[in-house]
């Protein structure tokens, strides 16, 4: 049994009841680089959904720094490993970690250490008929073991939903439109402020600006992306690799 903190039952509800309504994949990207980071922060999440027979037919992957292509296709040739080794076991959370290797995912030790993630955690849905999903969590700063397999058993309808509901990415949808202009460097220097969770106050003591000339800024990048607020900017310079 695992039984959770005051702090982590909070965590918990909030990333639950921000969670229910996941719609497409921006939102899904939000909601896994906000709320679920306070329960389990990880660096990459691979978000499979797979057929019948166990075949990978979608891959999202979802990552707050910035892979190049030989590491998204890597990501997704040992999803596909990972897929097959999770459902040859008991189908409940599992974990991966080089240096305490054992388990149903053994056998993808290898292609997990050229990824240069230091683990993984793995879980997914049972066989259905709308999809299964399968969701790995890669880079967990700490060990993962059994709590965080619990906190991912907790959370994985709201995943296998938010993935399901969400439409897949066409090959024109993968590229980001581009800023009207570019941003300077003053201005990324502040959405790394709001990217680390600071507020006006705190990214103008850093940069040695007032506050309201932060949100001066701001506004400005918000008319330069084409977005609407601090979240969505977020995203989109993650999105163009701009941070």
């Amino acid at each position: 049994m695992v039984i959770l903190s005051k702090l982590e039952q909070e965590y918990l509800l909030r990333t639950i009841e921000s969670g229910i309504e996941l719609a497409d994949l921006r939102a899904l990207f939000l909601w896994t680089q906000g709320p679920l980071q306070a329960l389990l922060p990880h660096e990459a999440m691979l978000c499979l959904q797979l057929d019948g027979g166990g075949n990978v037919v979608r891959s999202e992957c979802l990552h707050g720094s910035v892979l190049d292509g030989s590491a998204l296709a890597l990501l997704t040739q040992l999803g596909a490993r990972l897929a097959a080794a999770w459902r040859s076991g008991p189908c409940l959370p599992a974990v991966l970690d080089p240096a305490a290797p054992a388990g149903q995912l053994v056998a993808c030790l290898d292609p997990l250490r050229e990824s240069g993630y230091d683990n993984v955690l793995v879980h997914g849905s049972a066989p259905l008929e709308t999809g299964a999903t399968l969701f790995a969590l890669f880079g967990l700063p700490f060990r993962p073991g059994p709590r965080h397999g619990h906190f991912l058993q907790l959370l994985l309808p709201y995943l296998h939903l938010g993935l399901l509901r969400a439409p897949a990415r066409t090959r024109s949808e993968g590229r980001a439109a581009l800023p009207l202009r570019p941003l300077s460097r003053r201005e990324l220097a502040i959405l790394a402020c709001v990217r680390a969770g600071r507020s006006n106050e705190e990214a103008g003591r850093a940069l040695g600006i007032s506050a309201l000339t932060v949100k001066n800024h701001l506004q400005r990048i918000y008319r330069a992306l084409g977005v609407a607020n601090r979240a969505h900017a977020v995203a989109r310079c993650l999105e163009l690799r701009l941070l």
